[in-house]
């Protein structure tokens, strides 16, 4: 534990790299299933349809935010021009708005709960 105390400090980010990464491997499908049960569809039915579209982005070498929207409709008819919303990473990230989620007010509001909590410790 020390000797994280002294290496997380000099730690530095490479936000680029970051971002490629998560750009990769389909990060965004969770949320295309999120996006098509708000629709109506039940759980089963949107993971199918994710699944089918992912299987076409591998086959195809595409993100599912880089398929055209008559191409996800082929998966589900039901799919609109507002899904391009929840396929970016901006997007993705903002949607989790709950207790422990990925918004930038959550990790704001844990950021605050874990400075407090470290100096509420004995001996700081």
């Amino acid at each position: 534990l020390r000797a994280f105390a002294d290496m997380v400090p000099a730690l530095r980010p490479n936000a680029a790299a970051m971002r490629e990464a998560a750009l990769r491997g389909f990060s965004t499908a969770t949320d295309l299933a999120d996006y098509l049960v708000r629709l109506g569809l039940p759980f089963r039915d949107a993971h199918d349809v994710v699944g089918r579209a992912v299987a076409h982005g591998v086959a195809n070498g595409l993100d599912l935010a880089e398929m055209d929207l008559a191409t996800l409709q082929g998966f589900c008819a039901d799919i609109g021009e507002d899904v391009f919303e929840v396929l970016t990473l901006e997007g993705s990230v903002t949607a989790r708005n709950h207790l422990g989620g990925t918004a930038p007010r959550q990790v704001a509001a844990a950021a605050q709960r874990a400075m407090a909590l470290i100096k509420a410790r004995p001996g700081r």
